[in-house]
């Protein structure tokens, strides 16, 4: 495993459309490693593959219940209403209020290739949503309402 470099928000990759992946390999599952590796090393509760400048459509989420690992995910069902803050580590010191569902339902593959569906609500549907949004080149920049500096607690 290794911590990767996450990109800036500056960075054009991060306005790309992820990929699918086609095939399940030995490089995917090293992939899925690195992120969790790199989410945790940075104190991040997920991360996308284009964050770490990997065009492929993989996401790697854990909210404090455990890590969920994805591999083409897609929304297949979302209701509800919720407005909180979210940052990101592709955009340090900032933080944003973005409105979004409430309840998600996500479909998408595991590590070995198996079909999962993984629901959440709260904060798990936020994550689910903005790793998602990576996916499809938004950063939550695009969404929020409003944006302020995060307060350092030092």
């Amino acid at each position: 495993m290794a911590i990767r470099v996450i990109l800036k928000d500056t960075d054009p990759l991060l306005r790309e459309i992820s990929k699918p992946v086609k095939e399940i390999t030995p490089r995917i599952h090293k992939l899925l490693d690195d992120m969790a590796e790199t989410m945790y090393d940075a104190n991040g509760v997920g991360l996308a593959a284009p964050q770490i400048a990997i065009l492929k459509r993989v996401i790697v989420i854990d909210v404090g219940d455990g890590l969920i690992e994805l591999i083409n995910p897609e929304v297949i069902e979302k209701d509800g209403e919720q407005v909180g803050p979210e940052g990101c580590l592709s955009v340090p010191g900032v933080v944003g209020k973005v409105k979004r569902p409430n309840h998600v339902k996500v479909k998408g593959l595991d590590r070995n290739g198996q079909e999962i569906i993984v629901e959440g609500t709260g904060l798990k549907a936020r994550a689910l949503l903005h790793e998602i949004d990576h996916l499809n080149g938004v950063l939550f920049t695009d969404l929020a309402l409003e944006l302020y500096k995060e307060e350092l607690n030092i």
